[in-house]
């Protein structure tokens, strides 16, 4: 049962929100933070706010919320867009958009926002820029290969790409000793735990740092690994359908895609990886199943050490691990 005087759905797009409260109806603001602190003052007391967790407009908004003490929702897109299906909607707007996340928050037990640290939004925003940059010098070193296999006599052009590569090289390692010094002194300690294990770089150890406060959020690895969307889910009904068993991928992608790129180091260097790898493959399954599994027991190791505060051991068997 809900139990707010008035709830709004809110629809975030890159110039405006629309926003739908159970008793005001539809509104629109500008998505800038005078549209916020207009859309502030349109609020009752003890009001809940649901939006959708749809990338840097929702998290610039909730930020704003909590930091004024409103009860903010971050949902799953995922859930919404069930919830609209099993109400057979016909008309797709941002209004309408605004309506049925209201009506889900009216409806459905919803978690409050957890914000985020300021050094955890810091660290987001670099590893953000981190990526753009990746791929802008993987733009420029295929220029700089294609440059030297087709042989075009282009010094001047040459000469740019290089310089241009240089420049983004020294941006990344600019980046990478500000994310080691926003690291908190007691998590120094887990970053070089973390980096012991074999598949896991430094990058995938301060990302998984920043991202569970230091392992703090979790309980179980079983958790971190819901949280991470690595989990398989099970489609089966009846006698007739038998679907194969998929991850959930509710969850983080960025920790997700990193511990994929992980596992192709860990199952041949990691003894834990290897034997999970083999294991799956002799069994005839797909190498892909496999390298996901070596990603869930990544996660599960690097929750057992950064908890019990030891290296890796390949010989020791860890109970938090299993959990």
């Amino acid at each position: 049962m809900n139990k707010y005087n008035e709830t709004f759905g809110i629809d975030i797009s890159k110039d405006v929100f629309d926003c739908y409260g159970s008793k005001q109806g539809h509104l629109q603001f500008k998505n800038t933070e005078i549209g916020f602190k207009e859309f502030l003052e349109k609020l009752s007391k003890n009001s809940l706010v649901v939006m959708e967790a749809t990338g840097y407009y929702h998290y610039r908004f909730a930020q704003f919320l909590y930091k004024k003490n409103v009860a903010v929702s971050v949902v799953n897109p995922l859930s919404v867009k069930r919830f609209i299906q099993m109400k057979l909607a016909k008309v797709k707007t941002d209004k309408s958009d605004a309506k049925a996340i209201c009506d889900y928050g009216l409806t459905q037990e919803v978690p409050l926002y957890n914000a985020l640290t300021d050094t955890q939004s810091e660290c987001l925003q670099l590893f953000r820029l981190m990526d753009n940059l990746l791929k802008t010098r993987t733009a420029t070193k295929n220029k700089l290969h294609g440059e030297e296999v087709l042989g075009i006599p282009s010094k001047w052009v040459y000469r740019c790409l290089n310089r241009n590569k240089k420049h983004l090289d020294k941006e990344l390692r600019g980046i990478e000793q500000k994310l080691l010094s926003l690291v908190k002194q007691e998590q120094q300690n887990q970053l070089t735990l973390l980096q012991s294990i074999p598949g896991i770089g430094m990058k995938t150890a301060l990302f998984l740092i920043v991202v569970t406060d230091g392992f703090k959020k979790f309980e179980t690895a079983s958790q971190l690994c819901s949280y991470v969307g690595i989990t398989p889910t099970i489609r089966e009904s009846g006698s007739s359908v038998r679907g194969r068993a998929r991850i959930s991928k509710v969850g983080n992608r960025k920790l997700r895609n990193l511990l994929f790129l992980c596992s192709f180091t860990a199952c041949v260097h990691n003894k834990g990886c290897r034997e999970i790898y083999q294991r799956i493959v002799n069994k005839g399954k797909s190498k892909k199943l496999a390298l996901i599994a070596v990603s869930n027991k990544l996660l599960k190791q690097s929750f057992a050490i950064a908890k019990s505060g030891h290296p890796y051991d390949e010989r020791y068997i860890s109970v938090l691990a299993s959990k």
